[in-house]
């Protein structure tokens, strides 16, 4: 039997597997933005906390992923939990850094200009600053759903949803007639999705950026 007989056989469990794959990145993806967006505006203008937080997040990074959703385990058990959280953790350094990054290049002009026309800082903030910075944050962005598409593979290993259990099951039968294809899968349905995503992204890039603004 072929690859493309194999998956035309169980092309359904590949695409269930690959929207599960989708929706767990977008979910850590989000938790990253609702986490990290705030803590990048409330120290970007002070640099011990800054580096302080840019440190933690960085921190988190360096983890191992087996190791990191191992740990997840004992607090949160199987499944969802750790895979969301572990993932939540890995995302956070693109998106602080690169809404640091964006904030600070801001023109202190027009920072000055808001403020003569008495906008709070929350408003400040929702209607100069972030949009003036959204061309950096969305590339980061941009970088974390990258790196978690492939990190989120490991949390097959905790039951987590997704194409890495695929993978999991195409090496736990290792040596089996089909065990390569269900690995091959896997692999190529989180290539599919980063060309998807990294479409998804240039496509908000250009409908939300205006013209000379872009990252």
């Amino acid at each position: 039997m072929s690859f493309f007989e194999f998956l035309a056989g169980n092309w359904t469990d590949v695409l269930e597997a690959t929207l599960a794959h989708a929706v767990l990145v977008l979910e850590a993806l989000g938790l990253a933005v609702l986490v990290g967006v705030p803590l990048a505006f409330l120290t970007y203008r002070t640099t011990a906390p800054r580096a302080a937080v840019l440190g933690a997040a960085g921190i988190f990074l360096t983890i191992p992923s087996y190791a990191l959703f191992g740990l997840l385990i004992a607090p949160l058990g199987l499944g969802r939990g750790p895979s969301v959280l572990a993932l939540t953790l890995y995302a956070l350094l693109p998106v602080i850094r690169n809404t640091v990054v964006g904030l600070r290049e801001l023109d202190p002009a027009v920072i000055e200009s808001a403020r003569a026309m008495g906008m709070g800082r929350l408003r400040m903030l929702a209607t100069v600053e972030l949009p003036l910075a959204w061309p950096v944050l969305l590339t980061g962005l941009r970088v974390a759903a990258q790196l978690l598409l492939g990190i989120a593979a490991i949390a097959a290993a905790v039951n987590g949803p997704g194409l890495g259990n695929l993978i999991l099951d195409g090496l736990a039968t290792a040596g089996t007639p089909f065990a390569i294809y269900l690995t091959i899968e896997g692999a190529a349905g989180i290539v599919v999705l980063a060309v998807v995503f990294d479409l998804l992204f240039a496509a908000v890039n250009r409908l939300t950026t205006p013209r000379g603004f872009g990252a």
